[in-house]
């Protein structure tokens, strides 16, 4: 018996238009779900569709304000009888961001799947279509339920927590880096490998009840010569939390460190991520975080870094237990 999946488009290159095919340039967000749904044959035959358009935007305008109302959709599309799976369109610039952020809110053990494109629609040998099929194929296969949302891409399926954007042109632009992938997808046809830990997603979920706008965290990318009054800034703008993007293992000079020690004494949460690709940040290690108040963010680049920084002070502020939720998630 075919699974019912309901798709909730996003926008993104997936649904783009490339004007000229000679040139790399394109609009995004051209398409609706339903014109990229049609442009996949054989997508009735792994499960019975619906869908709908959230929103349509290039991914790099996803916000706060976006994921708000895609995670209450998606609560709505679980809950109901009629869905059995989700499947996601979304533009893979903010991907690992939006599917992160889901995995930690999203309370149903039905799976949920995004899907993006390196290409747009309209261009030479476009993956969307391939990822959009596969991608139903993961989201039809009742052994994706528990496993948290899910990324599928060039034949290959992420675990939110893990995956990663590694590349900016080809198709094999997303990595789950250290911990591996959660399976692989040919043709509609999905091996799983062994779960990882944390492979089945989040450990712990927040709830957004009542929820209407998320704590402001700013990243801050830490370079040679890195000025203090960055620091400032984001707290003037109004940040509650801030996430450093680290040299090496976390690190950052001697007066940005000591000016965000200041910043934990009035309030404000640090977690120290880095920039560095594949990176892993301890606590105590580089710095001494129980002395400065800051959260080692363990391997979470910024990005999701901030993700988690702002749904954790949602219930605290304290930084040992944000540390706490660190290690959870």
């Amino acid at each position: 018996m075919k699974r019912r999946v309901h798709v909730l488009g996003t926008g993104g290159t997936i649904a783009g238009a490339q004007p000229d095919p000679g040139h790399y340039g394109y609009k995004a967000a051209t398409y609706g779900v339903d014109w990229l749904l049609k442009a996949v044959p054989g997508l009735d035959g792994l499960a019975h569709l619906s869908g709908e358009q959230v929103a349509n935007i290039g991914s790099q305008d996803m916000d706060n304000a976006v994921w708000l109302a895609l995670a209450r959709r998606l609560a709505e599309v679980l809950a109901s009888p009629e869905a059995d799976a989700a499947l996601i369109t979304h533009g893979t610039d903010t991907l690992e961001e939006t599917s992160y952020f889901l995995s930690l809110v999203t309370a149903s053990d039905k799976p949920v799947v995004m899907v993006g494109s390196m290409r747009p629609a309209t261009a030479i040998s476009a993956d969307g279509p391939a990822n959009i099929y596969n991608g139903v194929a993961v989201a039809a296969d009742p052994r994706a339920a528990g496993r948290g949302t899910l990324l599928c891409l060039n034949d290959e399926v992420h675990c939110a927590r893990n995956a990663v954007k590694t590349g900016t042109m080809n198709a094999s632009a997303f990595s789950s880096m250290a911990r591996g992938l959660a399976g692989v997808v040919s043709a509609g046809r999905v091996e799983w490998f062994e779960p990882a830990p944390r492979g089945r997603g989040a450990v712990r979920r927040f709830s957004l009840e009542g929820v209407e706008a998320l704590p402001r965290v700013d990243i801050l990318y830490a370079h040679a010569g890195m000025s203090s009054d960055l620091v400032d800034a984001a707290i003037a703008s109004g940040a509650q939390g801030i996430v450093i993007a680290g040299v090496g293992a976390g690190n950052m000079s001697a007066r940005v460190t000591a000016r965000l020690a200041e910043a934990v004494e009035g309030g404000v949460a640090v977690v120290r991520s880095s920039r560095v690709v594949s990176a892993m940040v301890l606590r105590n290690v580089e710095l001494d975080d129980d002395r400065l108040g800051f959260v080692a963010a363990g391997d979470l680049n910024a990005a999701k870094s901030r993700v988690l920084l702002a749904l954790a002070l949602m219930e605290t502020c304290n930084p040992q237990r944000i540390q706490e939720i660190f290690q959870q998630c």
